[in-house]
């Protein structure tokens, strides 16, 4: 399995930034190639479920996840309980999970840390190319970090 964490200081609430985190379908403004949707008739809360769709026409993937973890933060004091997703990805292609949390900051400010636990089909491909995955997913979740900042700090 590649891991990597990706973390990033956001000049917003917790709150807020946790409202823009889990609005599955904003991450397809992030991702390069990427449109997600919800599948469940609930977007929020452990059970929902969605789908990132990554490529160009036929040319592309799925990447199924359901969320089995989930905390909203309490409250944009530092101290306050921070937010806390967790998510298992059961595509054919990509495997694993993903976990971020909010923590809220001094100022009106947030961290969000985001980690990834991925393997990719065909499974002996990840051992091999393991640390090149996640070079490569370190490199794209941090310009994926960058634009959902950017979306959070604007729609606070």
């Amino acid at each position: 399995m590649a891991r990597f964490t990706v973390v990033r200081d956001v000049r917003a609430p917790a709150t807020a930034a946790w409202r823009v985190l889990v609005d599955w379908p904003r991450h397809g403004g992030w991702v390069p190639l990427t449109t997600v949707r919800t599948t469940t008739s609930r977007p929020d809360g452990v059970g929902a479920a969605f789908v990132a769709r990554t490529g160009v026409g036929p040319l592309g993937f799925d990447d199924p996840m359901t969320v089995v973890a989930w905390e909203t933060p309490e409250g944009d004091e530092p101290g306050d309980r921070p937010g806390r997703c967790e998510v298992a990805k059961s595509g054919r292609v990509v495997h694993g999970g993903a976990v971020f949390t909010v923590t809220p900051l001094p100022g009106r400010r947030c961290r969000v840390a985001w980690t990834e636990d991925v393997t990719v089909s065909p499974r002996r491909l990840t051992r091999y190319a393991e640390p090149l995955v996640a070079l490569a997913g370190r490199l794209a979740f941090a310009a994926t970090m960058r634009a959902f900042a950017r979306d959070a700090e604007t729609h606070r």
